[in-house]
């Protein structure tokens, strides 16, 4: 039987032939299901590496590296995913919170004061990493997060139990559609931004993510300019809107909060320098 360090050189090889990852992502994925196969930390590995697995650790851990084979996300099959310094709950009823996304809340965290109180409302909150993110640091902040999918939610409100954050409310609503009147004082969203006829929806990662969370019509737009045309209504005075899109989707997003009135429209660029997040405000007397 094998040791756990001739495991960890064979199965990374195997996992590089079959979904075609670098050699360093895939011996981080063997290193992370084993220790999820064994319940133990990754330095434990590195002390053991001499050890054989029991059969019963076996089992468990060639099912678990199967279901990697076959394509399937990793933070599906271990349950969980790191984000914003954060462990968020993920199953196939939520879409896996991405490092890019970060940059959503890095921008929102900015234009929240820490020392008063404001009003955030989080679209499509899936796992609610974003909205978590936000609450967790700005707790004097009231913060609403909504998604249309029950199964979403109920992740969601998992997470938000776990993770301590008294100061967000979850309601179910497609959008600003159970909200009423209420208006807030930053809204942000990492809506469906995919074209629906994206080959990438049929490859790696996307073929196991919710569609109704990935695609958005034929240009990908079709959601985001949902949001922009409603959000002025839910906004206060000079309350702003911030959107996470796709990486050729900047000039598209600008327009949009143009048209629909938005005043010093901008887009961010991420670490790769690719425009990631478009903002703008509610004009002050509007």
């Amino acid at each position: 039987m094998a040791t756990l360090a001739e495991l960890l050189a064979q199965d990374s090889q195997r996992l590089r032939q079959a979904l075609g990852l670098d050699q360093r992502t895939a011996r981080l994925e063997v290193q992370i299901l084993l220790c999820h196969a064994l319940g133990v930390a990754r330095s434990w590995l590195i002390s053991h590496d001499r050890d054989h697995l029991a059969e019963p650790d076996a089992q468990t851990y060639s099912a678990l590296l199967s279901r990697r084979l076959a394509g399937e996300p990793i933070a599906y099959i271990v349950g969980s995913r790191e984000f914003f310094g954060l462990e968020f709950k993920t199953t196939p009823a939520v879409l896996i919170p991405r490092p890019e996304t970060e940059l959503l809340v890095e921008l929102a965290l900015a234009r929240i004061p820490e020392n008063q109180p404001c009003k955030v409302l989080d679209l499509g909150t899936g796992s609610g990493a974003i909205a978590i993110s936000i609450a967790k640091n700005r707790p004097l902040a009231a913060v609403t997060a909504v998604d249309q999918s029950q199964q979403a939610l109920a992740v969601a409100r998992d997470n938000v139990a776990r993770l301590e954050a008294p100061n967000l409310c979850l309601l179910h609503s497609d959008w600003f559609g159970a909200l009423g009147a209420q208006t807030f004082n930053l809204i942000v969203s990492n809506p469906p931004y995919v074209e629906e006829a994206d080959p990438h929806l049929q490859r790696g990662d996307l073929r196991f993510e919710p569609l109704s969370a990935l695609a958005s019509g034929m240009d990908g737009l079709d959601d985001i300019r949902s949001i922009a045309a409603i959000a002025p209504q839910h906004l206060k005075p000079g309350g702003l809107l911030l959107l996470e899109h796709g990486y050729n989707q900047g000039a598209s997003c600008r327009a949009i909060l143009r048209q629909q009135g938005f005043l010093s429209v901008e887009s961010i660029r991420d670490l790769a320098g690719l425009e990631r997040v478009t903002w703008g405000r509610r004009p002050p007397g509007r």
